[in-house]
């Protein structure tokens, strides 16, 4: 060995070499057999741990497992076919013999090729009876005699009036939202993408307001959560019937279920402004449309991967056996419902307006391959309908509308009350709904009407409301016709359900009545229309003109001039210069006009009238309610304003009113406590500018202040102290002996107030309240008496909900009431009891009003839009009120009442006409002029 190195192998000794070889054999041996052991205990070990999932996996589970994968790949069908008995009939309902009835079926008449249909040839109304058994309609035929004995059924006579099948509105927040507005589960706001929550776990069978939409003939209604969410959840389709009382075993959400067996899912999504306003707000986005495409994308990417995995297992189990599976069928509840959605199992409903929303959600369908079954509000989609019809699955979502409710946010500005008819001529359903609360669904029909009113079609308005949403719900072979094999949900009507004030006097659900003792209105029972393929052709083109003719006028209603000629008699009237310079045969006028080439113009029923008034509105100073940079402003209570110095005019809100004979608004200042406040102006709504040539004819109209349940706040923490403090100011103003330099301050238009220059305006719901200021009215009063010659207080009260409560009263203190709206609505805990009518109701406000000797009037509501509709309103108030009204009284409600309560000097509108075809209270009569004291008139041909 060398020196500081280390000692070769093979120097150092081997344990090995000392042991004797016999026994190194046996140390072999027994090396081999323990590695022989530790081979076979391995290969064991891992043999068990190959084969333990299976032995610990419930083969119960797994066969479920499997079963569910036949669930996965059935696609749902709509419930059709013969069946002896309603799925939701109740033992104990008796057959129901419906006679004398004039039938809508709701289809054409067999061998009415499509073109036929399309134009409304082969739809018609036939004189028929229905007969009701099991929940089915049985029979439709005229002079039905069933084989059983008369007693074992019970007998409706429907007198001629009109029989359709019940309402569906295809998008409604009843029972989710309940009104009086005290609580709300229509949104779940806890993230952007929710479609794992279902409406039905929040869905209120007490809600009360499920009868009064039910009064207004709606039986059936898709309940959907709310659009605050890119995806807002599952939504479940419920007829209408409640309880005992409405022919059912008990009140159960479950109970309410149109379709028992749960052939079809729903679902609702939305997009643009909503979810991005809700989520950016708080910062956690989407803050734009950008973002919300991403998270839709997103959402079905993850729901896709789950509908893979569960695919690939759901193939695997088919191919070795569900037995030698090693773990179980795939399932996340998050994505469950949206996973159904990309299998087909689903029916789609999207809230979206505008043309970028409505193309980015086509593409989702075409990217993810799943059908949309209608965009929802929609306002755009009268303008792309081809853009619909490139949605995947090979056929165009339908559109689900208002008629007119329209520009109250950035998305539905550019809305047109032409959109139905130009859907409908494109090929894409159109479908009116209520999105109640938004619109009070009692009245639904009514937006069917408009949508007739507006050029579609009647067949097809009709429809729109019943057999369009029936068979886009997939229950078209259940509901919405009155046909052999069909659920028995009718509807007697006691006119043509498309005019004006139309009103059930029965409905039934399953054939069970739904109202035990209900009222019905005094009305002529008339036929319904016959439907025209030619009717209702708008005439939009509009034109200026300084003499006209107009001949067949057979109604006149103008102040100082009224009067009635049969249509063999009917009058000319003579416009020269913008005025009107004879109402009658005019022989010497029209020789003089026609020397001038004047157009003569032919009407049919003509009607020269006065024209309307708005009032109620912010119209004149908002234009787009959502959008603060349109709008004049909401005054905190510290701030004292006037409508002069805020006058925005030549908007399309005034634009829209103005084409439907409202020539003339007044309006007063917003409040950040509600309603208006402040000081109220009157003017012409189809001014340029305030500076335009009479554009105001009022500067002040009257001081207004709100005393909703919304003018709580700190420094009226209570409706009392509100009260209080309004008693106060204007005892001050009494009081008060002293000038002032400020002539526009709130403290000098109240010493106005008690001078009897103005008049007060007070917006109140609550009979509560408006007892409250009639004592106070009686207290000012007293102390007028005591200190000056003034001895009463012009007091006007707008809203009115309640006040036929008070009537008497009202009527004994002088006080004039504007129902703003007419056709009152329990959105709030001041107007809970408010009536809403036949059939549940003996009278509305109005009636009760009309019969104490209340100066009544009517105004817009809350949705500026309204205004285009006041002449509908005065034509419901003359229909529905029991001969109460005449023709000529009916429009004073939206006219001359006004300005007659508020003092008002009623030459200003001496000089204004509008000119109808047809009665301006009916649907279906179309403005052809209109004059307000200018040199020329504007003539729509």
């Amino acid at each position: 060995m060398k020196p500081d190195s280390l000692p070769e192998y093979s120097e150092i000794a081997s344990p090995w070499t000392q042991i004797p070889r016999k026994r190194q054999r046996r140390v072999r041996k027994v090396a081999t057999v323990l590695l022989l052991l530790y081979l076979v205990f391995n290969v064991y070990e891992w043999r068990k741990s190959a084969q333990q999932p299976q032995d610990i996996l419930s083969a119960t589970r797994l066969q479920e497992d499997l079963a569910t994968c036949s669930l996965l790949r059935h696609i749902p069908k709509d419930p059709s076919g013969a069946r002896l008995r309603n799925a939701r009939f109740i033992n104990g309902t008796k057959p129901l013999l419906i006679r004398n009835a004039t039938v809508w079926t709701g289809e054409p008449a067999p061998g009415t090729s499509l073109d036929k249909v399309y134009s409304s040839e082969g739809f018609a109304w036939v004189s028929s009876d229905v007969f009701i058994e099991y929940g089915l309609i049985k029979q439709v035929a005229p002079h039905i005699l069933p084989a059983e004995n008369p007693e074992s059924y019970e007998i409706f006579d429907a007198a001629g009036r009109p029989l359709t099948a019940g309402i569906v509105d295809m998008h409604s927040h009843a029972g989710v939202d309940p009104q009086p507005n005290l609580q709300d589960d229509t949104n779940e706001l806890s993230g952007d993408i929710t479609p794992y929550v279902r409406s039905i776990d929040a869905f209120d069978p007490l809600d009360q307001q499920i009868q009064w939409i039910k009064s207004g003939g709606v039986t059936t209604s898709l309940v959907l959560p709310g659009s605050g969410n890119n995806m807002g959840g599952e939504a479940f389709v419920f007829k209408f019937a409640v309880g005992r009382r409405n022919g059912r075993v008990e009140i159960s959400q479950e109970g309410m279920l149109a379709d028992p067996e749960r052939n079809w899912r729903y679902m609702k999504m939305a997009c643009g402004e909503n979810p991005k306003r809700v989520y950016g707000k708080i910062g956690r986005g989407p803050f734009s449309r950008l973002g919300e495409a991403w998270e839709f994308r997103h959402a079905f990417e993850e729901a896709s991967k789950m509908v893979k995995a569960q695919d690939d297992w759901c193939s695997a189990a088919n191919s070795i056996g569900v037995e030698n599976m090693g773990s179980y069928l795939p399932k996340e509840l998050r994505w469950e419902s949206l996973g159904a959605v990309l299998r087909g199992q689903v029916h789609v409903n999207t809230h979206c307006y505008t043309v970028a929303d409505l193309e980015a959600f086509v593409r989702h369908t075409n990217e993810w391959q799943f059908r949309i079954r209608a965009f929802h509000h929609a306002h755009q989609t009268y303008l792309v309908p081809e853009i619909l019809k490139r949605a995947w699955g090979g056929r165009p979502p339908a559109a689900a509308l208002f008629a007119d409710n329209m520009y109250y946010k950035v998305e539905a500005y550019t809305a047109s009350e032409q959109a139905g008819k130009i859907l409908y001529e494109n090929g894409i359903t159109p479908v009116y709904v209520s999105d109640n609360p938004v619109l009070n669904a009692q009245h639904l029909v009514f937006e069917a009407a408009k949508g007739f009113q507006y050029g579609l079609k009647y067949h097809a308005a009709l429809a729109s409301v019943t057999t369009a949403p029936a068979e886009l719900l997939g229950l078209g072979e259940r509901i919405g016709k009155i046909k052999p094999g069909f659920d028995a949900d009718i509807v007697v009507w006691d006119s043509d359900p498309l005019s004006a004030g139309a009103t059930p006097v029965q409905v039934w659900i399953d054939g069970a009545a739904q109202f035990e003792d209900p009222i019905i209105l005094k009305k002529p029972i008339v036929p319904p229309s016959v439907p025209n393929p030619s009717a209702n052709e708008t005439k939009d083109e509009l034109i200026v003109k300084e003499t006209i003719v107009f001949t067949g006028i057979t109604k006149v209603g103008l102040r100082g001039n009224t009067g009635q000629f049969s249509a063999n008699e009917s009058a000319n009237v003579v416009i020269s210069n913008g005025h009107i310079s004879c109402i009658g045969v005019c022989e010497p006028e029209l020789r003089t006009a026609l020397k001038e080439d004047a157009e003569v113009v032919q009407l049919v029923n003509g009607y020269l009238t006065q024209p309307f008034t708005a009032i109620g509105s912010t119209i004149g100073l908002s234009e787009i309610d959502a959008e603060k940079d349109t709008r004049d402003g909401d005054n905190p209570e510290t701030v004292w304003s006037r409508t002069i110095d805020g006058l925005a005019l030549d908007t399309k809100q005034l634009a829209a009113a103005h084409t439907h004979g409202v020539v003339r608004a007044i309006t007063a200042p917003s409040s950040t406590r509600g309603s208006t406040r402040g000081v109220s102006a009157g003017f012409l709504t189809g001014a340029r500018n305030a500076l335009y040539n009479g554009a105001v004819f009022a500067d002040e109209v009257a001081v207004h202040y709100p005393l909703t349940i919304s003018v709580k706040s700190e420094k009226t923490p209570s409706i009392s102290s509100a009260v209080g403090a309004l008693r106060k100011s204007l005892l001050k103003a009494i009081e008060s002996n002293e000038t002032t330099s400020d002539n526009y301050s709130e403290e000098a238009y109240l010493r106005r107030v008690v001078a009897g220059d103005l008049p007060l305006v007070l917006t109140i719901h609550s009979a509560d309240t408006i007892a409250a200021v009639l004592r106070v009215k009686q207290e000012l009063e007293s102390a007028l008496s005591a200190s000056t010659t003034q001895k009463k207080l012009r007091m006007v009260i707008i809203g009115g909900a309640e006040s036929y409560l008070v009537a008497d009263e009202i009527a004994a203190a002088g006080v004039g009431i504007i129902l703003s709206p007419l056709q009152q609505y329990p959105t709030n805990w001041d107007q809970r009891r408010s009536l809403t009518g036949a059939p549940l109701t003996n009278g509305t406000a109005l009636e009760y009003l009309l019969d104490a000797g209340v100066p009544v009037a009517v105004g817009v509501g809350s949705e500026n839009s309204d205004a285009r509709n006041l002449r509908l309103m005065a034509g419901i108030a003359y229909r529905n009120s029991g001969g109460r009204l005449t023709e000529s009284q009916a429009m004073d409600l939206v006219g001359r009442n006004i300005y007659s309560m508020l003092g008002l000097d009623e030459s200003v509108v001496t000089n204004d006409f509008v000119i109808f075809e047809g009665s301006p209270l009916e649907i279906g009569s179309e403005i052809r002029a209109m004059g307000h004291g200018g040199n020329s008139i504007s003539v729509w041909v």
